[in-house]
């Protein structure tokens, strides 16, 4: 039975992304490893902005050195 999580900022996804990024994961499993979708599990995860960092900075901060550059 594969678990997957998928983490997220938290920046407004909708359902119908959330679902889409559900059966999207799905379907790469039966694909790639011949998976059962019915049991295939998804879980997503939305993290605040200030709980995530990349590169030794919140994300917020990393994401203005990118523009910046």
């Amino acid at each position: 039975m594969p678990y997957v999580n998928i983490k997220i900022t938290r920046e407004g996804v909708t359902p119908a992304q959330k679902a889409e990024l559900i059966k999207g994961t799905t379907d790469l499993l039966v694909k790639v490893l011949n998976k059962n979708p019915a049991t295939t599990v998804v879980v997503i995860n939305e993290v605040d902005m200030e709980d995530w960092g990349i590169g030794g900075l919140p994300v917020e901060e990393y994401r203005k050195t990118l523009t910046s550059s």
